[in-house]
């Protein structure tokens, strides 16, 4: 249960600080979130990978649709990896690594 809340809570609030703020923002929001829930380093590591993920997924679908596929086609012409799918991995993998750090730093804060 703590896990899905979690994720919720990662997905709800880096989506509001990306919406006012720069992308890298929601890394501070993973780290934070991460801190708070300190799951351990493992389990944060998988929500804010899955959580960003996702997110920036959807996000990058939605901006695709809008937009009637135009940057899309283009990256694709220039790389062999769907866009969509690259923009979800790079923020998975920075979301993952942010959460992560919150975590150990919260057990690092409690072993004092």
């Amino acid at each position: 249960m703590k896990f899905l809340f979690q994720f919720l809570i990662t997905i709800a609030i880096c989506f509001i600080l990306q919406t006012f703020l720069p992308w890298w923002s929601m890394a501070i929001g993973c780290v934070i979130i991460g801190y708070v829930f300190n799951n351990g380093s493992l389990q944060s590591f998988v929500i804010g990978f899955l959580g960003i993920g996702l997110l920036w997924m959807g996000l990058a679908l939605w901006i695709d649709f809008q937009t009637q596929s135009i940057l899309t086609e283009k990256m694709n012409r220039l790389l062999p990896i769907n866009s969509v799918v690259l923009t979800g991995l790079v923020g998975a993998l920075v979301g993952g690594f942010a959460s992560m750090t919150g975590a150990l730093a919260a057990s690092k804060s409690t072993r004092r």
